[in-house]
C-alpha cells in the first residue's frame, strides 16, 4: 500500500472526539480504527503491539545492528478535531495543481479560493488532497500516521539502513487535549520521540503554547417579560457584558507568532441560565497566569455588579510550553533539523500556535518535538494536504533513523 492509499484508507474512518461523553477513548470510532491500525502493523511486520483498553496503540521496530543507538519513537493520533464533522470523508487528488481556484463541490457551490489561502500556490505542479468541503479532511493528524507507518514499512523493506529500536504511539482524544492522558511513558521505553503533527512542509517545533480549558456560568432568574421590570434577570446578557469585557483584539483572528489569546468556543443560552467556554493560550508563562487571574477578576466584577455567584469560573490547565523541557537536550532538535536538510527540506523552526501530545509528554520525562505532517487549514472545510509533503515527513522519519544509527 503506498502513502497514498494508506491516507486515504485512514480518513474514511470517522474518528471525531467529543470531549463531553467522559470515556476513553471518547467516541467508539476512535476504537474501531485502533483495531484496524494494530492489524496493519502486524501486516507490516512489527513487534510488541499493544492496544489498551483507553485506545492507545505501541509497536515496536527492533533495532537492526548490534550498535548501541538509543532508543527513540514517533507519535501521531488517531482523532480528528469536533470542531467541524468527519463523516463521509470524501478526499479528491488534485493532480499537478495549476494555481487557480478548486472548485470543490459543484452541487453546493464551495470553492477554494487562492486570494483567501495564498499559501497553496507554493504546490502549483504538485498533487494536493482536498475534501469535497462539506468535511474536514482528517490530515491532522492521520497524515502524521499514514507517514509513521509507512516510514516503518521502508525501513523493514531496506535493511540495509542500520537503526536502532524504535517505538511508535498512537493516542487518542488528543483534540480535546486528552491525548496524553494514558500515555504510558515509562512502557513506551523511548529516550525521545517525536510527534508527527506539524502543518506546512519544513515546519520544525519545541515550543507550544502554555494552554488552560474556561467555563464561565452565569445565573440568571426569569420572570414574564410583561411583569419583568426590576425582577428579570437575563444570563444571556449578563454573559454579553462579559464577552465584552475581556481584551477585544486578543483573540485567534487578531494575534500571530508569540501573541496570546482567549478564545471563546461555545456559548449556550437562555433567561435562567448561559454558560461560555474559552481556551486561553499564551506561550510565556507569567503572561499565561496573568490571563487566568484576568478572567476570574472579571467574573468577581460581574458578581459585585449582579449579585454573589451570579458568575462562576471553572478553570482547567491542560498543557503547558515543552520549551524548557526539550531546550536542554536540543540535540533532538538538531537531529531532525539535520534530516529535513538531508531530504532536501527548509526547515522553518517556529512556535506552535497551539499543542501537542509532546507538550505534556515532554513535561512526564519524554522530549517530544513536532514535525510537519504536511497539512494546512486543519479543522475546517478547506483543509489539503500535498502529497509530495507527506512523502518528504516520510523520509524525514526515515533519515533520523538513518543519521542516529550512522552516529
Amino acid at each position: 500500500m503506498t502513502l497514498t492509499e494508506r491516507f486515504l484508507k485512514y480518513v474514511s474512518f470517522t474518528t471525531t472526539s467529543d470531549e463531553n461523553t467522559n470515556m476513553t477513548p471518547s467516541t467508539p470510532g476512535q476504537m474501531i480504527f485502533a483495531r484496524y491500525l494494530v492489524e496493519e502493523l502486524k501486516s507490516i511486520g512489527l513487534e510488541d503491539i499493544d492496544l489498551d483498553k483507553n485506545g492507545y496503540i505501541m509497536a515496536t521496530l527492533p533495532a537492526n545492528t548490534d550498535k548501541k543507538i538509543p532508543t527513540i519513537g514517533y507519535v501521531a493520533h488517531m482523532d480528528t478535531s469536533p470542531d467541524m464533522t468527519a463523516k463521509h470523508v470524501k478526499p479528491r487528488i488534485v493532480e499537478n495543481y495549476d494555481g487557480n481556484d478548486i472548485l470543490l463541490n459543484d452541487e453546493q457551490v464551495i470553492v477554494f479560493e487562492t486570494e483567501k489561502y495564498p499559501e497553496i500556490l507554493q504546490y502549483k505542479g504538485q498533487d494536493i488532497i482536498v475534501t469535497d468541503g462539506t468535511t474536514l479532511l482528517g490530515a491532522d493528524d492521520k497524515a502524521g500516521l499514514a507517514e509513521i507507518v509507512t516510514a516503518m514499512e521502508y525501513l523493514i523493506a531496506h535493511p540495509e539502513i542500520k537503526h536502532g529500536k524504535i517505538r511508535i504511539g498512537f493516542t487518542p482524544d488528543e483534540e480535546i487535549g486528552q491525548g496524553a492522558d494514558h500515555f504510558d511513558v515509562t512502557k513506551f521505553g523511548a529516550e525521545w520521540a517525536y510527534t508527527m503533527d506539524g502543518g506546512e512542509i519544513g515546519e520544525l517545533e519545541y515550543e507550544n503554547f502554555n494552554a488552560a480549558a474556561a467555563k464561565v456560568t452565569f445565573k440568571g432568574l426569569n420572570v414574564h417579560p410583561g411583569y419583568a421590570y426590576h425582577k428579570m434577570i437575563n444570563s444571556m446578557r449578563i454573559a454579553n457584558q462579559f464577552i465584552d469585557m475581556l481584551p477585544r483584539h486578543e483573540t485567534p483572528e487578531h494575534t500571530q507568532g508569540y501573541e496570546g489569546f482567549f478564545h471563546l468556543t461555545n456559548m449556550n443560552g437562555a433567561v435562567e441560565k448561559s454558560t461560555l467556554s474559552y481556551i486561553i493560550r499564551d506561550h510565556d508563562r507569567d503572561r499565561f497566569e496573568r490571563r487566568k487571574k484576568e478572567m476570574q477578576h472579571i467574573v468577581n466584577k460581574i458578581n459585585a455588579e449582579f449579585g454573589e455567584n451570579t458568575a462562576t469560573l471553572e478553570l482547567r490547565d491542560q498543557y503547558y510550553n515543552m520549551r524548557e523541557k526539550v531546550e536542554p537536550v536540543i540535540h533532538v532538535v538538531n537531529l531532525a533539523f539535520e534530516a529535513m536538510e538531508a531530504v532536501g527540506v527548509k526547515p522553518n523552526v517556529k512556535p506552535i500556535r497551539g499543542g501537542t501530545d509532546g507538550a505534556r509528554l515532554s513535561f512526564e520525562g519524554l522530549p517530544c518535538p513536532n514535525i510537519f505532517a504536511g497539512g494546512h487549514n486543519f479543522h475546517g472545510r478547506f483543509e489539503y494536504v500535498p502529497i509530495q509533503s507527506m512523502e518528504k515527513a516520510m523520509m524525514v522519519i526515515v533519515k533520523i533513523a538513518e543519521i542516529l544509527g550512522k552516529k
